[in-house]
């Protein structure tokens, strides 16, 4: 059975990218285009990981991630946070608020790869 994980990001192009990266990793891939329809995805969907932009119009992929860890059921889903924002500050932010991995943009595919595959083992 394959893992199924969501990507949220803005960005159509990016996210394609994101998910394409996924599927030929050999994972079942649910797009969400921002955080609003991220939260309900994830709370319907249960995913195995969840890779997720920080800067988004709406509500900040920060706060989805705080979203998921107040949530029983959602909290020890791993999430990768993707970001332009690169400071060590930014990192640490993610980090403080309950991200597994932080990876900065632009991301390659082996680099996301890498970060799903530990963060799924991490919770197994």
């Amino acid at each position: 059975m394959a893992y199924k994980i969501v990507v949220v990001e803005d960005e159509p192009d990016t996210a394609e990218m994101f998910a394409e990266m996924m599927r030929l990793s050999g994972y079942l891939v649910i797009k969400a285009y921002g955080s609003k329809s991220a939260m309900s995805i994830v709370t319907q969907e249960k995913p195995d990981a969840v890779v997720l932009d920080v800067m988004m119009p709406d509500i900040s992929g920060l706060e989805v991630l705080r979203f998921m860890r107040q949530d029983a059921s959602l909290k020890e889903v791993p999430v990768i946070m993707v970001s332009a924002k690169s400071l060590p500050s930014d990192i640490r932010t993610g980090l403080d608020a309950g991200a597994s991995i932080y990876l900065t943009k632009p991301v390659a595919y082996l680099e996301l790869k890498k970060a799903v595959e530990n963060a799924i083992k991490g919770r197994k």
